[in-house]
């Protein structure tokens, strides 16, 4: 981010709230000229600070009325279970993100479902066949307080 000038950090910011703004409304709202602005926008992307554009659904309103996060925990890290699992998580779309973990469980999986069949089926269908896996601990979400992908950028 050192890298990053002033105006820069703007133009991140804004894209963040707004993925869909032209070049010429954020050079317009940062007082700058088209051009060099949307060199800047280009050389971010290039840059690795943007990696892609997206639209933010309503997962409720598409039909996904269960957030579930689940703690798996592995008897086995060899090279082989460890290669096996990533492909499956690269493969399920209903695995919204997932992370290596330090403490209690070796994985944390945000999983979305159609409801708690479509979650269970996962569960039975999905994870309960992965080899190596001693542990599967699932919390489901009541309510989300607060959901986002946009990073504080100053």
């Amino acid at each position: 981010m050192s890298e990053l000038d002033k105006t820069d950090k703007r133009i991140l910011e804004l894209l963040q709230s707004n993925g869909r703004l032209s070049s010429a409304k954020i050079a317009s709202t940062l007082s700058l000229s088209e051009t060099p602005c949307w060199r800047r926008i280009k050389r971010l992307e290039e840059q690795g600070y943007i990696e892609d554009y997206q639209a933010n659904l309503n997962r409720r309103k598409v039909g996904f009325g269960v957030m579930a996060f689940v703690q798996l925990t592995y008897i086995e890290h060899d090279e082989k279970t460890t290669k096996d699992f990533e492909q499956m998580i690269l493969a399920c779309d209903s695995v919204l993100a997932c992370y290596n973990m330090t403490g209690d469980a070796d994985f944390l999986l945000q999983v979305v479902a159609k409801d708690l069949d479509d979650y269970s089926a996962f569960i039975d269908n999905v994870l309960r066949k992965l080899s190596g896996v001693s542990s599967i601990r699932s919390s489901i979400s009541l309510k989300e307080i607060k959901s986002s992908s946009r990073l504080p950028i100053n």
